[in-house]
């Protein structure tokens, strides 16, 4: 909203400086985004009125003119298009300074003196126009200050709105706040119906009530168009950034710039029977008051008569139906549009309007007769013409309306940290229109009026008169409570830990969407149905993840077409599994901690081998992550089977029986269908279930010798040695401290479909030295235990 301080003085005059006024404007959350001079600075200029001109003997494009300033008449060469005699323009006199420090002096061009300069709005730095002088209205009094004249000692203010505070598109509303900001009396003027000389109106029929509970028509004969606009209400205008067309167009755009009500004028010969107000028929065409052809859509509110379209509502009028300079009667319109049903109108045909803008962020419902009834006076004033009555199409019950909203002086404290007399927040509201009645001490039931369509809540009062009182006068109180400290568990660990124990490793962690394409999810998770997203960003953002291995495998896509092929990377996320049938009750959102590697083992060296990351890599960084708790011994690595990993290098990890995650190496015909050339390994855990591991307990060391037996044994290639060294653990006794398992060999010596497992055992005895007795019967009882359950033997 950009207007003219002056304009806005007029109202409402707080006795402070500009300076201040833009200061508080921005204090009390009206940003004030700019404030500039309407004019360059400069004097000596005057009105003046060029009486003749004659060609130049010397120069096609310069003319002589004589010029009066009022007193005398001076000899002006001019070379502007469109200086004729009887025009009055701003005329710089001997010794007048413009802006940028230029002084006029006697001149001679092309050998015939020059008394002065005529000028452009441009040149006085009133706007950018070029095009010719500046012409004044016929009726400017010849050698008056241009400055005093035009008022040009003013200020353009433009402020930056938030979308909620369309009750200060207008002067009218900024007016109202900056009365209540500063506690000064605002204009009241009354605006007296228009009284009718004719009965003559035209139909109105709304056909779509919800979306205009409200329209207004008046018809206005015999106009006379070529009547200029008054120079006040064209400086006006300019000031807000409106450029003058016509008187009526002008007088709509000012009713609106003043009150907040677009208005918009039709030439009533166009207008076929009455006005309906409907939605547009589907592929509906309609040329615009700027020349551009739309197509119609059926979710566009039109006004239209009885055979076509004439605007779209709330943004811009047709071309064929708006007033032109053979217009001699008009229908105006006022209305009242729905907020949601404008809501993006204007931007799906590619527009923005004045109009669209004020109606997308709210009009004052029972503003459109006030507005139509200004303006029609103001019309008659510049244009003449002969008012009919106003005819209406009302659905009351469609209009907006806010119940009376309950106050409690308690929760003004409460919320602004200050306690205000009773007195200054009824005040500070009544300021603003709203009307207060006392239901108890302290308690009100404010009254919220038409225009702030804003409030509608206890909390938005409150920040009214927080605003009002001022933001910057608020007390700075910091949040006090009586906090204990959180007690922390030792049986478990934080997510931060496992993300540290990964960079230590030499990860780097990666973010990745939530969303991915439906392709991606079918590659990694053939077995599932994607949950797909009715309104996705993209169409590569379809589906909610099932697992975090898309994003990191993009991720390293990502890095190997950059010729990074060494890549560790980890994620920290949820993933959603589980399926949507009526509702969300179906659908987990899990917490999953997943990873990748892939490319060489070290970083590339002089010293270092070339060789690359393999399955037990990250599976020594699995056991890492399972070992940070404490309770890795709880954890089982068994064979398993992903439909993303590969067959023969897929590890299940469970706990207690109970799937923790898997950890395996990307299956090759998913590497070739991503154009993946190198080896890729992958993990995946569930976060809950690592997080907790045992409560550390003190051992006290032991003084007293190790004990400790190798064995080599013999099993079927089947057998895991999971499986083995679990079995060795329950029968090798409690002085069991240390099992290792060392080698495993499958080759010759040995039977084909056998392996070699060589573990080592070690015992101690916390308080004496085991003998040879007790060593020996441990280890014969955990022979036998292996021969009955694995059928394993010793090696030879």
């Amino acid at each position: 909203m950009k207007f003219s301080e002056q304009w806005l003085r007029s109202w409402v005059n707080p006795r402070v400086s500009s300076d201040e006024l833009v200061a508080r404007l921005s204090m009390r959350g009206l940003e004030v985004d700019s404030a500039t001079p309407v004019a360059g600075a400069f004097s000596g200029v005057v009105v003046g009125e060029v009486l003749s001109t004659e060609r130049h003997p010397d120069a096609d494009k310069l003319r002589v003119c004589q010029v009066s300033d009022g007193v005398q008449t001076l000899q002006v060469v001019c070379g502007a298009p469109n200086v004729r005699p009887g025009l009055r323009i701003p005329f710089a006199t001997i010794g007048a300074e413009l802006p940028g420090g230029f002084r006029i002096k006697k001149a001679k061009l092309r050998g015939i003196e020059s008394n002065g300069m005529l000028c452009s709005a441009s040149e006085l730095q009133i706007s950018d126009e070029n095009d010719g002088l500046l012409e004044l209205a016929t009726d400017a009094p010849v050698g008056a200050d241009i400055r005093e004249y035009l008022g040009l000692d003013d200020i353009s203010i433009e402020i930056g709105l938030t979308p909620n505070r369309g009750d200060c598109l207008s002067i009218a509303g900024l007016a109202r706040d900056v009365g209540a900001i500063y506690g000064e009396p605002v204009r009241t003027f009354e605006i007296a119906p228009v009284s009718a000389v004719h009965d003559e109106t035209r139909s109105i029929e709304v056909v779509a009530p919800e979306a205009c509970p409200r329209y207004l028509g008046r018809v206005i004969r015999n106009v006379d168009i070529s009547r200029p606009t008054p120079v006040w209400m064209v400086e006006r205008l300019r000031r807000s950034d409106i450029r003058s067309i016509d008187a009526v167009v002008d007088v709509t755009n000012y009713v609106m710039l003043e009150l907040g009500q677009p208005l918009h004028a039709f030439d009533l010969k166009q207008i076929q029977g009455g006005i309906r107000v409907r939605m547009a028929e589907d592929g509906e065409q309609l040329v615009l008051l700027d020349g551009q052809k739309v197509t119609l859509r059926a979710d566009t509110l039109v006004i239209a008569d009885h055979g076509r379209a004439l605007a779209i509502a709330g943004v811009m009028g047709g071309e064929h139906s708006g007033v032109a300079s053979d217009t001699r009667d008009l229908f105006l319109e006022s209305a009242f549009f729905d907020t949601i049903a404008l809501a993006g109108k204007a931007r799906s045909y590619g527009l923005h309007t004045d109009a669209s803008h004020r109606y997308e962020r709210g009009v004052d419902a029972q503003l459109a007769r006030r507005a139509m009834e200004r303006a029609t006076a103001l019309l008659l004033e510049i244009v003449g013409g002969e008012p009919g009555p106003i005819e209406e199409a009302l659905t009351e019950e469609k209009l907006p309306s806010v119940a009376p909203i309950t106050l409690r002086h308690e929760r003004v404290e409460q919320l602004l940290g200050l306690s205000l007399p009773a007195e200054q927040i009824v005040g500070l509201l009544a300021a603003l229109g709203l009307e207060l009645a006392e239901q108890a001490v302290g308690v009100w039931a404010v009254e919220v009026p038409s225009h702030r369509f804003d409030i509608n809540l206890e909390v938005d009062l409150i920040e009214e008169i927080g605003r009002l009182y001022g933001y910057d006068r608020l007390p700075v109180r910091y949040p006090q409570a009586r906090l204990a400290p959180a007690a922390r568990s030792e049986s478990s660990i934080e997510l931060s830990a496992l993300r540290k124990t990964l960079v230590a490793r030499g990860y780097q962690e990666a973010i990745t969407y939530s969303f991915i394409d439906g392709k991606s999810f079918a590659q990694f998770q053939p077995d599932l149905q994607p949950l797909l997203l009715s309104n996705p960003i993209s169409a590569d953002m379809s589906a909610m993840r099932a697992s975090l291995w898309p994003g990191l495998v993009k991720a390293l896509q990502y890095n190997l077409n950059r010729q990074r092929t060494r890549v560790r990377l980890f994620e920290a996320g949820l993933r959603f599994v589980g399926q949507l049938q009526g509702g969300l009750d179906g659908l987990r959102q899990e917490r999953v901690l997943g990873g990748l590697l892939s490319g060489a083992r070290l970083p590339e060296n002089w010293s270092n081998d070339r060789e690359s990351f393999d399955f037990y890599d990250a599976k020594a960084d699995v056991e890492a992550l399972l070992s940070a708790a404490g309770d890795f011994a709880s954890y089982r690595f068994v064979a398993g089977e992903h439909p993303a990993l590969h067959p023969g290098q897929t590890a299940r990890i469970e706990r207690e029986g109970r799937l923790v995650g898997f950890v395996g190496s990307l299956h090759p015909r998913l590497a070739s269908e991503l154009g993946i050339e190198q080896s890729v390994y992958l993990f995946e855990l569930l976060v809950p279930e690592i997080l907790q591991g045992r409560l550390p307990q003190f051992s006290e060391l032991s003084r007293f010798p190790e004990v400790r037996r190798d064995l080599a044994l013999l099993v079927e290639r089947s057998v895991s040695a999971d499986e083995v060294l679990g079995a060795i653990r329950e029968e090798a006794g409690e002085y069991l401290t240390d099992l290792r398992l060392f080698d495993v060999y499958q080759g010759k010596g040995i039977d084909p479909l056998s392996k070699s497992l060589a573990v080592g055992l070690t015992w101690q005895h916390p308080s004496r030295t085991l003998n040879d007795d007790e060593i020996n019967g441990a280890l014969q009882g955990t022979l036998d235990l292996l021969r009955d359950r694995f059928n394993a033997t010793l090696r030879k």
